[in-house]
Order: structure tokens, then sequence, then C-alpha cells
């Protein structure tokens, strides 16, 4: 892993942003930890579940994806699906990964101000923004993918995204609990709440977009005082 894991009780000395940003490296949202290095034969049969899964969402939506109908439209058993997703829930977090790895590219190596080059509360609100707008377009595998909030906060993905936020509030506010702060800016752009927001609220893309801003600039005193 790029960075490494921060205990609250503790924190550490953090690296200075130049050393964590100018050798951008994906994180790691692929496989589980627990699994191991795919063989090339394992790898090509979870590429073929996976296309079968994209289909069947393009063709069905996402409530067209079993574990059934994956092994049926890929023509392979059912117990094959399960032993290399686990569940429909790691099936539908392996098809998101491919999304995720691209967004980390853009903002581990993109050009900024998602990217390294900006200051890092530049970085921060558009981090936020392209995480809003990336969720938009594909809210419902992302509930549906979602399941209890122990397994989805300690998902690699999830990790990679609350890591960069951590990163980022250490440079900005590097006498603050960090890690806790990452969490709390991290919920503003949680899948169910912009699903409620955007649905159920009616509320435009750009009003979460100018309300992630403005909770950046509170959170971290760009705003100034009240």
């Amino acid at each position: 892993m790029l960075y490494a894991v921060f205990m609250s009780s503790a924190l550490p000395p953090f690296p200075k942003s130049e050393e964590l940003l100018d050798t951008p490296e994906l994180l790691d949202v692929g496989p589980a930890a627990e699994e191991p290095c795919l063989r090339a034969d394992a790898a090509r049969n979870r590429a073929k579940l996976l296309q079968a899964a994209a289909r069947l969402i393009a063709e069905h939506g996402v409530a067209g994806v079993t574990m059934e109908a994956v092994a049926a439209a890929a023509e392979v058993g059912k117990g094959t699906v399960f032993r290399r997703f686990g569940d429909r829930t790691g099936l539908l977090m392996a098809l998101l990964d491919h999304s995720d790895k691209e967004l980390q590219a853009d903002f581990l190596g993109g050009p900024p101000p998602l990217g390294p080059g900006a200051p890092p509360l530049e970085r921060l609100r558009a981090f936020g923004v392209a995480v809003l707008y990336r969720s938009d377009e594909r809210l419902d595998l992302l509930l549906a993918a979602q399941s209890e909030p122990t397994r989805r906060f300690s998902h690699p993905a999830f990790r990679a995204l609350r890591m960069h936020v951590m990163v980022l509030l250490r440079q900005i506010l590097p006498d603050a609990d960090c890690e806790l702060l990452s969490l709390t800016l991290m919920a503003y752009l949680d899948p169910a709440l912009i699903s409620h927001l955007t649905r159920q609220c009616g509320m435009p893309m750009e009003r979460l977009e100018a309300g992630w801003t403005d909770l950046v600039d509170r959170v971290t005193g760009a705003a100034g005082p009240a």
C-alpha cells in the first residue's frame, strides 16, 4: 500500500506530500487481500465472469445480476462464481474496481487540480466533486454493492479514497485528528446519501457540489470566521 495506516490514538509525523505524490502508484482495489495472486487461467476466468456481469447490467440493470445469471451467461458452474467472488456483493464490488482505479490514477497522477500540482485545499475540493459525479453515474451499482457498514468501510477501495483525503487534510491541518476528519468528509460522499438527496429530495448535483466545497472550506478554516 502507498500509505501507512494511522491509529487515531497517536498520530505519527506524516511524510512530506511530495514524497507521496511525485511517484503515483495505484492502490490495491482489486481482489481482496487474502486472495492469492491469480494464475493466468484464473485471471481469464475472472475477467470472463466480470464481462458476463457487465452485459447483464447493460441488458437488465443491476437487479439482473445474480450469481446464477452470471454463471449461466459465462457458461460456467454456479460454484465457480461463488469461489471467485464469495457472494453477490463481492461480485458487484469487483465490477467497481476498474472505475475505482481510474479515479485513483486521476488523483494520484492526473492533471491538477485533482492530481498533483495544485494546493492541497484545491485538490480536496476537486476530489469531492469528482467522486460526487462519478458516483452519480453508477449509483445503482454502488448501492447494490454496499453491504453492512463494517464491511464497506474496510473495503480497499473505500480505504484508498479515505487515505487520500487524510493525506490532503494532514497537509492543510497538520495538528488535527485527520483520520477522523477524513471519515467525516467521506460521509458526505456516501452513495446512499447521494441517492437520497438527488432521487428522493430532488436536489441537483450542482447543489451537492457547492455543499461539498462549503463543507471543505468550513472544516479546513478556508471559509474564514463566521
